[in-house]
């Protein structure tokens, strides 16, 4: 049976969720052409997911480097 998800990825056959394949293929066309992309919503909108299965897409063509600033702070900036 499935659920609502309220945080991390959601996964289609557990989690109710809407179809992002559209929104997937246009990414993944983008990182093909050496194009930048930036994925930015509130809460809920699917980031985790997005960024999840465009991982997925791509996983054999690139080495994927994960990164989070979270927690850093002012400080990180103090130097520039």
């Amino acid at each position: 049976m499935k659920e609502f998800n309220i945080e991390g990825v959601c996964i289609k056959e557990m989690h109710y969720m809407v179809d992002i394949s559209a929104k997937i293929e246009s990414i993944t066309r983008l990182i093909n052409q050496g194009k930048y992309f930036t994925i930015n919503r509130s809460r809920q909108f699917g980031k985790t997911t997005t960024i999840s299965m465009i991982g997925g897409n791509i996983l054999e063509q690139y080495i994927i480097l994960k990164a989070s600033f979270e927690g850093t702070g002012d400080s990180l900036f103090e130097d520039e």
